[in-house]
């Protein structure tokens, strides 16, 4: 391909055929982030939630080492979650090195802090309004973090879709710990990394869209949870009719 319109075009191709080569990479860079994002919200909500409505020595600090995390490159929870799955680090026993489980274990590491950040922030203004009503009810903190937490269940559902747009983009990570293997452990990332080094921009470029696409998707997906969670809150209460009354 001697032009960007013909890379483009011949990138459509491949999209829109459903390209083996293409569909097997994207398929599997879907089932790494989910798998990964699932067990990561799951944690993240949880823990987001207790330390929202928690008060101990040494919280203050906490929060600073958890936003702290939320900067934490992809290189090094690559290099880091390596060290621990290579055969002399202290999981290496578990051999899943170069595997979907080491992908899913380096994006998980990295979608916890920015799930339990968001949610502890979304759950801590509510805890300001109605926390000390549910206090005054007997309820400890594990108990309000989860009622508030299920109060807001929609904002964390959006918080659950920007943490997997977060881990569908990651690169650093994945190449580090799961070896870019043909057929095995690449990921759209990886190899739009590759095939761009290589030269094969139609594929690249055909990986690209769909990652595009996907984020499109995301973005979209959150614009409209948070309109339609707009219109359910501001519409107004049903007046019950005084029987009797005139219609």
């Amino acid at each position: 391909m001697n032009t960007f319109s013909d890379s483009v075009l011949a990138a459509l191709s491949l999209v829109t055929s459903f390209d083996p080569a293409l569909w097997v990479v994207v398929t599997r860079s879907l089932a790494v982030s989910a798998t990964a994002c699932l067990l990561a919200y799951g944690v993240g909500v949880a823990l987001g939630a207790w330390l929202a409505v928690s008060r101990f020595r040494g919280r203050g600090a906490v929060l600073v080492g958890l936003n702290t995390l939320l900067a934490l490159p992809s290189v090094v929870v690559g290099l880091v979650v390596y060290l621990l799955l290579s055969r002399t680090g202290p999981l290496g026993f578990l051999g899943w090195m170069f595997s979907f489980k080491a992908m899913v274990l380096a994006q998980f590491i990295l979608v916890v802090p920015v799930v339990t950040a968001l949610t502890r922030q979304v759950v801590e203004d509510v805890e300001r309004q109605h926390g000390e009503q549910w206090a005054s009810l007997g309820a400890g903190p594990w108990v309000r973090s989860l009622l508030l937490a299920w109060d807001e269940r929609l904002a964390l559902l959006t918080i659950g879709v920007t943490a997997f747009g977060r881990a569908i983009s990651e690169v650093g990570a994945v190449m580090i710990v799961g070896g870019n293997i043909d057929g095995f452990t690449r990921v759209m990332t990886t190899a739009i990394a590759l095939e761009t080094s290589k030269g094969d921009l139609p594929l690249a470029l055909g990986l690209g869209m769909v990652l595009l696409a996907v984020v499109l998707l995301l973005n979209a997906l959150v614009a409209g949870l948070r309109l339609w969670g707009e219109r359910r809150n501001a519409r107004p209460a049903p007046v019950d009719r005084v029987p009797g009354a005139l219609a």
